[in-house]
C-alpha cells in the first residue's frame, strides 16, 4: 500500500513539474513576442484615420517585427493618436524623419503599422518621440476608382461597337467612304492624279536646271551647298583633331 502511494506521489510531481514547465514556456515565449523581457521605448504618430488598426497590432520595419501598437485614443473630429512601444535596440536605425503607415498582412489580412526608413544622416529617435505618417488608402476609395473606370470603359465600348455598326450598314461619313464604291473609285482617281502631278512637278523642275536662263541660278545653289557641306566637314574634323 505504501509503495503505490509512493507511486502516486512521484507521477503526480513529475505531471505537476512538467505542467509548470509547459506554462513558464508559453509565459516566455508570449513575452518574447509582446516584448515583455526586453527593454523597449515609447513612440507617438497621428492618423486622420486609423483604417481598422487595433491595441496589439504588430510593428514592423524593414519587414520585421519590432514592437506593437499599445492604445489607439481618438484625439479629436480629425486625428486619431496611435501610441506604439519598440524594441530599445532597434531605435538607432528609426530616424526621426521616419513615417509610420497603415499596412496589411495580405490583401485583408490583420492591420498593422509599418515605419519606413528615414535618412541615414538624420538622428536616431528618442523614448517619447512623435513621429509623422502616412494616411493610409481605403480599399472602399480604391474598389469607387475602379468601378468608375469600369463603367466609363462599358461606355466607351458601347459607342465603339455603334460606330463599327454604322460602318458596317454604311451610315455616316466614314461608312459611305467604306462601303460606297463610286466614293472609293473617286478617290482612287484623286490619289493616281496627284501622283501624276508630282511626277510632272519632277520633270519641270529638272528641265528648268538645263534651261540656260535659270541654269546659272540652280549652279549657284549647288555651289552652295557643297560649300556649306565641306565646311561642316571641317568643323567635325577639327573637332575629331582637338580630341
Amino acid at each position: 500500500m505504501e509503495t503505490q502511494n509512493k507511486s502516486y506521489k512521484i507521477k503526480l510531481g513529475i505531471f505537476v513539474t512538467l505542467g509548470i514547465l509547459f506554462l513558464i514556456s508559453i509565459i516566455f515565449v508570449i513575452g518574447s513576442q509582446q516584448n515583455l523581457f526586453s527593454k523597449e521605448i515609447k513612440l507617438t504618430t497621428k492618423f486622420k484615420n486609423a483604417s481598422g488598426l487595433q491595441v496589439g497590432s504588430i510593428v514592423r520595419f524593414s519587414g520585421i517585427a519590432i514592437g506593437m501598437v499599445n492604445n489607439v485614443e481618438i484625439i479629436n473630429d480629425s486625428s486619431v493618436e496611435v501610441n506604439l512601444s519598440i524594441k530599445d535596440e532597434i531605435k538607432e536605425f528609426i530616424k526621426k524623419d521616419s513615417k509610420a503607415s497603415i499596412g496589411s498582412e495580405g490583401v485583408i489580412g490583420d492591420k498593422l503599422l509599418v515605419i519606413s526608413q528615414g535618412n541615414p544622416k538624420s538622428k536616431s529617435v528618442e523614448d517619447g518621440d512623435v513621429i509623422k505618417s502616412f494616411e493610409p488608402i481605403e480599399i472602399d476609395d480604391i474598389l469607387a476608382s475602379v468601378k468608375v473606370t469600369a463603367e466609363n470603359a462599358e461606355v466607351i465600348t458601347s459607342e465603339l461597337a455603334m460606330l463599327l455598326t454604322d460602318v458596317n450598314e454604311g451610315e455616316g461619313t466614314l461608312g459611305k467612304l467604306m462601303n460606297d464604291e463610286e466614293m472609293a473609285k473617286d478617290l482612287e482617281k484623286t490619289m493616281e492624279n496627284l501622283r501624276k502631278s508630282s511626277k510632272g512637278l519632277e520633270e519641270n523642275m529638272e528641265a528648268a536646271k538645263h534651261n540656260f536662263l535659270l541654269r546659272g541660278y540652280f549652279r549657284k545653289k549647288e555651289r552652295e551647298k557643297k560649300k556649306a557641306l565641306e565646311k561642316t566637314q571641317e568643323e567635325a574634323e577639327e573637332k575629331t583633331t582637338k580630341k
